[in-house]
């Protein structure tokens, strides 16, 4: 792939190699499947990739992966950088994350995937970790590239590192988004599961109607980054339409599943129900138009291609016992959805939000998924508790999959001073310091590793999570310039 070259201010002038291996790297990770809890085949990419530079690497037992590199010969005594990525994404959009692959294309200087996504969180910022790793024209002091699993859901593989895994204490982050940033702060996340017990029942018998309500085309998105755009989420959109017909008539849930990943905003729902015969049947079928209209009066502007359809199915065997799902309905009735509460101090910042990831019937119980997002840790652990003890009072029980602590650096780090200079020297400009509202490892690895400091760069990446998921091609290259000089001027 050829990318255009930028003009670069007159006294940058050093040399940087190709980011083209980047891209090749990068059509290699598409060829994967890398979805959060099965990365092996790719830390096995990792390995041999390792293995055939003649590098030393290290991999746990949650398939973390470290490769270390001496420095460049005359930098032997600079202090040693870690280059911090994740090897997992989101799989949205794919039949079968365990065996579907990724399928690039470009369209007007944006790199995108056809129907799924795009896995440029964080497949860019490993892809530019590997390549560095294997050219040495790239001056830099002794590096460790680490590589951590299940970032994207749960970030067990950074909370199971031990404390000996890497020995720097500067970090460089390709895990982020935000092109003319530097991320020097992101909110902590306090991620559930729920399981309300539920058993099946024999359908119920007399003239009965039977309908799958389908709700489709939500762009979706990151729960954290796009919390605050006003999408519709296929969550509030279900349990509204079912309470819309339950609390008027004699309805029975047959099954629900709603959202793909415990991370996104959910795009996409499945919902099958029965009603009596008579006219409370023709209500529910008229509700299609009714609920339409609504959620474009609603959502036109943020979501133009979310629809629901409800259409009539031959009788299903079993349902839902009805405590079950009474129960269902009032816990979600509680469960708060979208931004809480804004910031104080950092102005346009969501501080607070609450995300329902995915609706799931099982075989004894209906799983429901939110994840609790603050730059307070103490608000972030309340409203998860809140959360829990809502589902507690309808016999569900709860498990907390992640409780990853919130992270703010320093702002007059000299590392971050460092680190904006180089952006000027490469770009001509400087990136703003910037607090995420989404959970980085950052959090994990300043609790762990004591004296850390750490600066999150990377392209645009736009839609992460949601198949409409691309980055921005000048940008890939615009940050591997600032990358492979950093490294430099860290060296130096």
């Amino acid at each position: 792939m050829c990318i255009n070259s930028i003009v670069l201010p007159f006294h940058y002038n050093m040399n940087i190699p190709s980011v083209d291996q980047v891209f090749a790297i990068f059509s290699k990770l598409n060829q994967i499947p890398r979805p959060s809890h099965h990365e092996e085949k790719v830390a096995d990419f990792i390995c041999d990739y390792a293995r055939k530079l003649g590098l030393e690497y290290q991999r746990d037992i949650n398939n973390c992966v470290v490769i270390r590199k001496a420095a460049t010969p005359g930098y032997e005594h600079a202090e040693p950088i870690v280059v911090l990525n994740h090897m997992d994404m989101v799989c949205v959009g794919m039949n079968n994350p365990l065996t579907d692959t990724v399928k690039p294309y470009v369209d007007n200087g944006w790199m995108k995937a056809k129907g799924t996504s795009l896995g440029a969180d964080n497949g860019i910022g490993l892809s530019m970790a590997l390549a560095m790793l294997a050219d040495d024209t790239v001056v830099h002091g002794p590096i460790e590239v680490i590589t951590t699993t299940n970032e994207e859901d749960g970030m067990t593989g950074a909370a199971g590192l031990s404390k000996d895994f890497i020995r720097g204490r500067k970090v460089i982050n390709l895990d982020s988004e935000d092109y003319d940033t530097i991320t020097t702060g992101a909110a902590g996340a306090y991620l559930q599961e729920h399981r309300l017990p539920i058993h099946f029942e024999k359908a119920p018998g007399g003239k009965r109607r039977w309908f799958r309500i389908t709700i489709n085309g939500g762009k979706g998105g990151h729960s954290g980054v796009d919390i605050n755009k006003g999408r519709a989420s296929a969550v509030v959109l279900s349990w509204a339409i079912l309470a819309a017909i339950y609390n008027e008539y004699d309805m029975e849930l047959a099954s629900i599943s709603v959202g793909e990943a415990n991370a996104s905003i959910a795009t996409k729902a499945e919902m099958v129900i029965t009603v009596a015969s008579g006219e409370p049947a023709e209500f529910v079928k008229a509700q299609q138009e009714q609920f339409n209209t609504w959620v474009q009066e609603e959502y036109g502007d943020t979501d133009p291609n979310i629809t629901c359809q409800i259409e009539k199915i031959e009788p299903q065997t079993q349902i839902i016992n009805h405590d079950a799902f009474h129960a269902f309905m009032l816990c979600m009735e509680q469960i708060p959805q979208g931004v809480l509460k804004m910031s104080n101090t950092m102005k346009d910042t969501v501080e607070t939000s609450n995300n329902v990831g995915r609706i799931v019937t099982g075989e004894d119980h209906i799983l429901v998924t939110t994840h609790t997002r603050s730059f307070i840790d103490a608000d972030m652990v309340k409203t998860g508790q809140d959360i829990a003890e809502a589902f507690a009072e309808q016999g569900a029980s709860s498990v907390v999959l992640m409780s990853a602590p919130a992270w703010q650096e320093r702002q007059d780090s000299d590392f971050l001073r460092l680190t904006s200079d180089v952006f000027q020297e490469v770009l001509g400009w400087r990136p703003r310091p910037v607090a995420m509202h989404f959970v980085l490892e950052a959090g994990y690895f300043v609790q762990k590793y004591p004296g850390i400091e750490i600066a999150s760069i990377g392209p645009r990446i736009v839609e992460p999570h949601s198949t409409a998921e691309r980055v921005e091609i000048s940008t890939i290259e615009d940050i591997w310039k600032v990358f492979i000089h950093l490294l430099h001027r860290l060296a130096s």
